[in-house]
């Protein structure tokens, strides 16, 4: 149960500030497996327990994923994708859902990463460009959807 709902007296766990280190093992540990994907997963978890905290990890991952793999035009994507799952998640974590519904709101995440991670190009390059990059990474899509 989420310190904030725990009652009276409950103390907020510090854990959530070692959730970033989970992030990046889990996905280094997938990368065998096209389009392993566990970081949506623990997103959806993260802001389910943790709620606005999320954003610290979500922030301290992509810092982490920048400092490995360098700062790129894919990086600010994460800045604003991984922030629109957690306001989508806490729209919808308001009650308490099944599982699957949580995996059903996962799936249809993964089918629109790809929109998502185009708006940059739409700034860059216009339609025609953002459209080209988003229609080549549907395949990728529906791999992160589990199609």
């Amino acid at each position: 149960m989420p310190p904030e709902r725990a009652g009276r007296g409950a103390k907020p766990s510090p854990s959530w500030r070692c959730a970033p280190r989970w992030c990046l093992p889990c996905r280094w540990s997938l990368a065998a497996i096209p389009n392993g994907e566990c970081v949506t997963l623990l997103f959806i978890l993260y802001t389910l327990y943790f709620r606005k905290r999320t954003l610290y990890i979500i922030y301290a991952f992509a810092l982490l994923e920048g400092m490995v793999y360098g700062f790129g035009l894919w990086w600010f994507m994460y800045l604003y994708v991984w922030t629109i799952l957690w306001a989508v998640v806490t729209l919808l974590g308001r009650r308490p859902r099944p599982a699957l519904f949580w995996a059903v709101t996962a799936a249809f995440f993964g089918l629109c990463y790809g929109f998502l991670c185009a708006l940059p190009y739409f700034l860059m390059g216009g339609w025609t460009l953002a459209f080209s990059w988003w229609v080549a990474g549907i395949p990728f899509d529906l791999a992160h959807c589990g199609f």
